[in-house]
């Protein structure tokens, strides 16, 4: 079993919303970063969102700002992506993954070492 298991993904219209869930086992929120990548077809992944393992800090894509909004829940072991206002091309497998690393690094997958299986989102009419 995957340390990350991503969930949430879909089918939306322009516009519309979707919660991707991203359940940790194995290992606590305690110590790690969280973030969230995404990538289409022919393209490199590009770091989404994450957050620190204090919750103090985040980041978020210069492209999915005052759309997108990351948090955790330490009690389920979970990291929430709240995506608002889809676009098309938001279309990508979105995965989770984790760091030891600062949210400093979230643009940089290399540094993530722990990845989920991915979700597939589709904004589309």
């Amino acid at each position: 079993q995957l340390p990350l298991v991503e969930s949430g993904g879909g089918l939306v219209q322009p516009g519309g919303s979707l919660r991707l869930s991203c359940l940790i086992s194995g290992f606590t929120l305690d110590y790690h970063t969280i973030g969230w990548f995404r990538q289409a077809p022919g393209k490199g992944r590009e770091g989404v969102s994450c957050i620190s393992s204090s919750e103090t800090s985040t980041y978020y894509a210069d492209s999915v700002k005052g759309r997108f909004t990351i948090s955790r829940d330490g009690a389920r072991n979970t990291v929430y992506l709240q995506m608002n206002s889809l676009k098309p091309e938001d279309t990508a497998v979105y995965y989770c993954a984790a760091t030891y690393y600062s949210t400093s690094y979230c643009h940089q997958a290399p540094v993530f070492t722990s990845w989920g299986q991915g979700t597939q989102v589709t904004v589309s009419s």
